[in-house]
């Protein structure tokens, strides 16, 4: 079996343990978008995985794990997000919701529109910014961050972006309590443990609501 038809069989597997549903068209751009990140990969050093298995396992389930805390048709913005995880995912999985991938290092934002445009996703805007300095004409419904310094920090420097009712979805590795215990009270807390599939390492989402 070819590295692509195990790839997307590992993917086909992960989404239905998920429980996402998902057609064949997204599961072809899904793929496609790991192999434009393999090949963009060897020049400008996107990510320090390179073997198709694990990409698909901690680069595109790990993203699709939030899916389900997500609208259909909101405003996302995802702060820091490097290669496009888990924007790009969460862009294929929900085609009429709005994604903006918002990243300071110029390298990684002319890969992102250029995937972009390779995948045909119009539902996405790229900015090279940093997130202290970006103010968009309309706020967003949700604050996305993967592997984005602490809590603390992504709340200070991009509450301006996000709409009174709106939330920060922060994807974290082991419980952040320390984290969680530097937060003011004013935020409403909620952290659920995420079951990924071929992973036995923790995964947390944290939402955070200001109160």
């Amino acid at each position: 079996m070819s590295e692509i038809a195990l790839a997307k069989k590992k993917l086909e597997q992960g989404l239905q343990e998920l429980e996402l549903s998902i057609n064949e068209n997204q599961i072809e751009q899904l793929l496609k978008y790991l192999s434009l990140l393999k090949k963009w990969n060897q020049t400008y050093n996107l990510t320090a995985i390179e073997d198709p298995q694990e990409m698909v396992t901690l680069h595109l389930l790990d993203s699709l794990a939030i899916a389900p805390f997500l609208q259909k048709q909101g405003r996302y913005i995802d702060v820091g997000t490097g290669a496009g995880l888990p924007g790009i995912p969460l862009a294929i999985y929900y085609p009429q919701a709005q994604f903006t991938l918002l990243d300071s290092n110029s390298k990684k934002t002319r890969f992102l529109v250029q995937a972009s445009h390779e995948l045909g996703l119009t539902n996405i805007s790229v900015v090279h910014s940093r997130v202290e300095e970006y103010r968009p004409e309309q706020l967003f419904d949700s604050i996305l961050s993967r592997a984005y310094a602490s809590l603390k920090d992504m709340l200070d420097s991009s509450q301006h972006l996000l709409t009174p009712d709106g939330q920060f979805l922060a994807m974290k590795g082991v419980f952040p309590k320390e984290e969680l215990n530097k937060l003011s009270e004013h935020y409403s807390i909620k952290s659920q443990r995420l079951k990924l599939p071929f992973l036995s390492a923790e995964r947390h989402v944290i939402c955070i609501i200001n109160q």
